[in-house]
């Protein structure tokens, strides 16, 4: 797949492709459904989407929301088949353009696009001012069709990015698994933390959880991919997300012991998808308490997962 990181960029070879308009935060069933929709035989994938996300420009500092970096999407929308991945640089330049503009700029002079599909919901331009309406007319006016999507239903209502924030907010990755068509998965690089774990006899991986939406916190079931180095490869897990009672953390971060690995895991990527909720986070009358529970929670994690 290859990624522009401004339309400004694009080569003559990036011209004529079929695109999925949106930010796709999430790659969920819905977006799913669009990039189906958007697929034509000897004509390129693309996807037009923002970094970062508007609503972190236009609300800095409202609640973190986002349910995957851009690497992440980045990794799931290649899975998918994504041809040509358009990040958008989205700053005041950008969103002052009027949705003729952004049309007009971005789409047909900057990447020429040869087809548009977007969600029955999208909106563009500055102020909002477009609909999937304006850019039918608007493509119709500079020769691109425009395929507007109808909003995907699922067993619980529409499949959106906030429903799926719901699900993970009240512990059910499952029900969130279902709108997104895959585990919710957290991605980043390995840190050094404390090294608690190790003297535990549980060493894990500790990740960031800047920027996104953190899930409820506590114990989980997982799945990791290492993405790279010399253990690359899938594995069980269980993690632990939130903020450790028992040492009094301040920031969220996530934390996982890898089933029957041994090896240096710091620097490499991993992504690792929520498979199970467990239990909440909890405060233990010492070390040894603190032993008997991991050894519990791994043995729930093996058979969640098996199961």
């Amino acid at each position: 797949m290859r990624v522009l990181r401004d339309y400004q960029y694009a080569q003559a070879r990036d011209r004529g492709a079929s695109v999925a308009i949106g930010n796709f935060d999430g790659v969920h069933r819905g977006h799913q459904h669009v990039l189906r929709l958007a697929k034509r035989l000897d004509t390129p994938l693309g996807v037009v989407t923002f970094e970062p996300h508007p609503r972190q420009v236009f609300a800095p500092d409202a609640p973190t929301f986002r349910l995957m970096n851009a690497e992440a999407r980045a990794h799931r929308l290649e899975k998918l088949g994504v041809d040509l991945l358009a990040e958008l640089p989205f700053d005041i330049r950008l969103s002052s353009l009027s949705a003729e503009e952004f049309v007009h700029r971005v789409l047909v002079e900057g990447l020429g696009i040869s087809h548009a599909v977007v969600g029955a919901d999208f909106q563009f331009g500055k102020d909002r001012g477009g609909d999937a309406d304006t850019l039918r007319q608007l493509g119709a006016a500079h020769g691109f069709d425009v395929t507007v999507a109808a909003l995907l239903e699922g067993d619980g209502g529409a499949v959106s990015s906030t429903a799926i924030r719901t699900a993970l907010s009240e512990g059910r990755p499952e029900v969130a698994a279902e709108m997104l068509g895959h585990w919710h998965r957290i991605e980043g690089p390995v840190l050094h933390g404390e090294k608690r774990g190790r003297e535990l006899g549980y060493p894990t991986a500790n990740m960031a959880l800047d920027g996104l939406h953190v899930p409820k916190p506590g114990v989980y079931a997982v799945t990791v991919a290492v993405r790279d180095g010399p253990h690359a490869g899938n594995y069980g897990g269980v993690a632990n997300l939130g903020f450790r009672p028992m040492f009094e953390r301040e920031t969220p971060n996530l934390e996982s012991y890898l089933f029957d690995f041994k090896g240096d895991l710091y620097g490499t990527h991993l992504s690792v998808g929520l498979v199970a909720y467990l239990r909440g986070e909890a405060k233990f009358d010492g070390l040894d308490a603190l032993i008997v529970q991991m050894d519990a929670d791994q043995a729930a994690a093996r058979a969640a997962l098996r199961s």
